[in-house]
């Protein structure tokens, strides 16, 4: 059993590219990445990073980690 990709040269995965038209000398533009530069996103950030710094360390967890020590 052969498909019709192999039939045609072999070539597998997207579709297929006729290279007249596709234009390669002209690169694509990058997206520009989103920048973040307010107060109230590093106060955000900071307030996150506290709350899981004074969060308590469940029992269970100090139990199993009292058994490997």
């Amino acid at each position: 059993m052969t498909f019709a990709r192999e039939k045609n040269g072999g070539r597998r995965g997207g579709p297929d590219r006729n290279a007249e038209t596709e234009d390669i000398s002209t690169p694509r533009p990058k997206p520009k990445k989103k920048r973040v530069d307010s107060p109230e996103f590093g106060q955000a950030l900071r307030s996150v990073y506290q709350r899981t710094i004074d969060e308590d360390i469940p029992p269970d967890l100090l139990d199993l980690l009292g058994k490997l020590g």
